[in-house]
Order: structure tokens, then sequence, then C-alpha cells
């Protein structure tokens, strides 16, 4: 079973994607906050993030720029990550992708579907 780490602040939406990607036969672990997710990161080797930009404590850039930088989370280096975000500038896309984002989400226009779908076709 592979294991998605959620980071998402808005309870609904992670509650909705939590519950969707569990269905499609993934163990999920939410993180509300970039803290939650870092401190996570540092014990655990999730086989996906899948990460909001904007979160209290740490943002979704600092989360990205501390799994490269921090020793502790040297074994996630090459960790895969899906960034969902409601910044839909092209900076934000670029800075996501410089800092290890393999995809780029803008939540506004990607359905919960899609983003499944494309989840299970990182998988496969």
């Amino acid at each position: 079973m592979k294991k998605i780490l959620l980071v998402e602040d808005d309870s609904f939406l992670s509650s909705l994607l939590k519950n969707r990607l569990q269905k499609e036969g993934f163990d999920i672990v939410l993180a509300k906050d970039g803290d939650e997710a870092v401190n996570y990161l540092k014990n655990t080797n999730p086989d996906l993030l899948l990460l909001d930009l904007i979160l209290p404590k740490k943002t979704g850039f600092e989360v990205m720029e501390e799994i490269r930088s921090n020793p502790q989370l040297q074994k996630n280096s090459s960790l895969p990550i899906i960034v969902i975000s409601n910044l839909g500038q092209q900076e934000d896309i670029a800075k996501s992708r410089q800092l290890g984002a393999i995809e780029y989400y803008i939540k506004a226009k990607v359905s919960i579907d899609e983003l499944v779908g494309k989840i299970k076709e990182f998988f496969v």
C-alpha cells in the first residue's frame, strides 16, 4: 500500500481528498501545517507528498526547502512532491518546480477526480 503524506490546512478539502484516496487503496497521513509535515518526514518516508503552499506555521515552499536542506530529512530528498495550491502565478509554479515539485495543480482548475486520477497514474 502506497503511503501519501497530504499536507492541507483546509479541513473540508483534506477530508475529501483523504477519503477518496483511501477508497483507491492508498494509506493517507494528514498534516494540517508545514511544521507537522516536516516533523512527520523526520521519522517516516512516504511514497508521495501532496502539498499545499499556503499553510500555517511553515509554507509549502519552506517545507520543500527544508526537505532539500535539512540533514534529518535527507532520506526524503528524492521524495516525489505534487503541489496543490490556489496560487496560480507563473513564479509560484516555477519556484515549486525548482524546489522539487514534479507536478503543480491549481485547486480551482482541477477536480478531485482528475487529481486522484493523476495520483493513481503516478504509481502505475
